[in-house]
């Protein structure tokens, strides 16, 4: 039974630290997927008339606007409890901490796998888990949930036979060591971006060709579906389904295209570049064609911009110094515009885009794009800005080449009397 036990406790630890060190990678993702779970329940709420319906609404508002801070918490709860048990430290606590631990995981891993849309898709392709470096399905993650909470329930009931792997200074030592690292490499991620990029806008990769569907992608079927209104009910059929008695008291309300079996791989792995100025045109095309190009990402101004003009203003003199347009992205133009205002930003043309495609290219706030037609060359948060600039300074940027200047003084003169006799 101890060797049970002593296999089941290294299993479900390790787990949990590789679990936790995954998603410190990427904390802001994490963040990201909660915000999601909140709206999509409180979208749920507001159609309802549960009697709790104001005060889970408020609760999950609140946890929305706080969705970082949770997630910073929960990754490294996940951590130190898997350390803990590992090292049988403070098991009567961390037993039940991890119990509670894995029937909250449990529940949210269920609800993504069950939740469904309104045409019966899925509404989570990915529960986020083990973040954007490693995806899995939201079934795969249920059923390895279902799998953690038999083995800790287990662990929970034999935890006397959990005995201390050290002594208990040393092993509060090597749990506050822990501790530390388990908030320091979120620190580092959340301030100088992730130290693996999973994402489609990793160093590297091509802008334009993420915007292309995959090889192998197989559309979605469809067919033509007509909505007709026949004595105050609505009616829907197909081409080849018009009912029996169709007549002139049906009247047509509108047609679509109805979905009846979904395409795999058919999404892009970049969506939703779309750059709009002034104007409702979409830049993206011209922005991606420079032979180099500069992408300032503000998604808002949470973090002042008094913080990084200096440095992000030095960046913008060196490129302008090698011909290097640059481009300001956010979701909010006009206080970007405001905000740049009287600083040498302000004469930077300002792009807004979508709020999710920011928050996928941009896991710091700001954050430094450079580009070479249309591919990344690198990008910093506004802590690396001076590498950035060196590294601008660096590059050769071809010039436009133009026709020679011929001396005026060798054009010959114009011929006189040149007829033909």
């Amino acid at each position: 039974m101890k060797t049970l036990v002593t296999i089941c406790r290294i299993v479900v630890g390790l787990l949990f630290i590789f679990s936790g060190l995954v998603k410190a990678n990427d904390p802001l993702g994490l963040a990201y997927k909660m915000e999601e779970f909140f709206e999509i329940w409180n979208n749920g709420l507001a159609g309802s008339s549960f009697f709790l319906k104001n005060a889970l609404t408020g609760l999950f508002s609140f946890l929305h606007d706080h969705s970082l801070f949770l997630s910073v918490v929960m990754i490294a709860f996940e951590i130190i409890a898997g350390a803990a048990l590992l090292l049988g430290w403070r098991m009567k606590l961390f037993s039940w901490l991890l119990l509670l631990l894995i029937v909250f995981f449990t529940f949210l891993t269920a609800y993504a796998f069950l939740a469904k849309n309104a045409d019966g898709s899925p509404k989570f392709t990915n529960c986020g888990c083990f973040g954007d470096c490693l995806p899995i399905t939201p079934l795969t993650s249920f059923l390895k949930d279902v799998a953690l909470t038999i083995l800790i329930v287990f662990l929970f009931v034999k935890r006397r036979w959990i005995r201390p792997v050290l002594s208990y200074r040393a092993n509060t030592r090597i749990m506050l060591l822990v501790t530390i690292v388990s908030f320091a490499i979120q620190w580092y991620t959340l301030s100088y971006l992730p130290v693996f990029d999973c994402l489609p806008y990793k160093k590297g990769n091509n802008i334009p060709e993420q915007m292309k569907k995959p090889a192998n992608a197989v559309p979605d079927s469809t067919v033509i579906t007509f909505v007709y209104s026949k004595q105050g009910r609505q009616l829907e059929f197909t081409s080849d389904r018009f009912p029996a008695d169709f007549d002139s008291t049906y009247q047509f309300v509108s047609r679509y295209d109805k979905v009846v079996r979904k395409g795999k791989n058919n999404v892009p792995p970049i969506s939703g570049f779309i750059l709009r100025g002034a104007t409702d045109q979409d830049s993206a095309g011209i922005v991606l064609a420079q032979p180099y190009a500069i992408l300032l990402y503000c998604e808002d101004f949470s973090v002042p911009v008094s913080k990084w003009k200096d440095k992000f203003a030095a960046l913008y003199t060196a490129a302008r110094e090698k011909g290097i347009p640059v481009y300001a992205i956010t979701r909010q133009r006009e206080q970007a515009i405001a905000h740049f205002a009287g600083t040498p930003l302000a004469g930077i043309p300002v792009f807004t885009s979508d709020n999710t495609a920011i928050r996928t290219a941009a896991r710091t706030n700001p954050c430094v794009y450079l580009l070479k037609e249309g591919t990344i060359l690198g990008k910093w948060s506004h802590h690396g800005l001076s590498k950035a600039t060196r590294q601008v300074r660096t590059l050769v940027v071809p010039q436009p080449v133009l026709p020679p200047v011929i001396p005026a003084d060798s054009i010959p003169a114009p011929l006189e009397n040149n007829k033909i006799k």
